[in-house]
């Protein structure tokens, strides 16, 4: 077969694939119409061009469809380190603001300090509640069985209890000051003070904010390279700087009340973990998981694929 019947070839099965990838095209054009750049310069392009959403999407799914199949002790002791490692962010933000003089700049600088324990725990692997909502639903969204509610069932309960016990070993920690450090205790009950004041739909449509903002972190990750660092620290910095509500992080300051005796167990579930949890999973599982899945569901294949 001649090149010019190749050509033809190529693009009769270009015209007959809907779910052809763009580069596919720019191939073609350079094939048949060739290019002022070199093999090298052609090369940097490829390795430069950003992944299309199918793609992203495919990484996020494939993520959500391993940690829907671990074993449930991998899913408790990875849930449980992730419940105390995040316990560093509100630590780290109450030394902060325990250092830092009381000035009106004080906010922008201490909120950075939230940042701590989602680094380690997302770049540690460990299990995180509000981080699966959207990677767990996706495989389900393309494949819609019983089954897989059942496993997002299992996978949702197992992981934040774990993470919840996690964070009540943390908050009886700062209770009870067990580092033995009344400045940076203080400065942590008065951050969790803070962040419990909402009523309970404001703490709802601050913790749909928050569930947006951390599937924002899981679906940038596969394109982050090498910023997952910067991506993962200035999301999880706006979370503490508009008082948005992380049900996972927010039980540290809930428990930490509650063990001092600031603030019965009933009030701390009632007026914060509830309409946490609610708009945590509203603002990831549903609104970003269903406008994710909505973006590429043409480009799917009869099966999901």
């Amino acid at each position: 077969m001649n090149s010019e019947n190749s050509g033809d070839a190529r693009k009769g099965e270009a015209k007959g694939n809907q779910r052809h990838h763009a580069s596919n095209v720019t191939e073609h054009r350079i094939e048949h119409e060739g290019s002022t750049l070199t093999r090298s310069e052609l090369e940097e392009v490829d390795h430069r061009m950003k992944l299309r959403p199918l793609a992203v999407y495919e990484i996020v799914r494939q993520e959500g469809e391993d940690e829907l199949t671990r074993p449930n002790r991998s899913l408790l002791w990875s849930g449980l380190a992730a419940g105390l490692s995040i316990g560093f962010s509100v630590w780290t933000q109450a030394a902060l603001r325990a250092y830092l003089p009381d000035a009106p700049w004080r906010p922008l600088v201490e909120c950075w300090g939230y940042a701590v324990g989602f680094l380690i725990v997302i770049l540690g692997r460990q299990q995180l509640f509000t981080e699966i909502t959207l990677t767990a639903v996706l495989p389900v969204l393309a494949r819609t069985k019983l089954r897989g509610f059942i496993a997002i069932g299992r996978l949702w309960a197992i992981v934040f209890f774990a993470n919840m016990v996690g964070t009540a070993i943390f908050g009886y920690g700062i209770a009870s000051d067990v580092l033995n450090t009344p400045d940076i205790t203080a400065a942590a009950l008065e951050v969790s003070r803070k962040a419990m004041e909402p009523d309970f739909h404001f703490m709802l449509l601050r913790g749909v904010a928050a569930g947006w903002l951390m599937a924002t972190v899981v679906w940038l990750l596969p394109s982050a390279d090498k910023s997952s660092f910067a991506v993962i620290a200035l999301l999880t910095y706006l979370i503490a700087l508009f008082h948005l509500a992380h049900v996972v992080a927010g039980s540290v300051e809930a428990f930490a009340l509650v063990f001092a005796g600031e603030m019965t167990l009933a009030q701390a579930v009632f007026g914060f973990h509830i309409p946490a949890l609610i708009g945590n999973v509203l603002g990831g599982a549903a609104l970003f998981a269903l406008i994710s899945y909505g973006q590429v569901a043409d480009e799917l294949d009869e099966r999901g694929n």
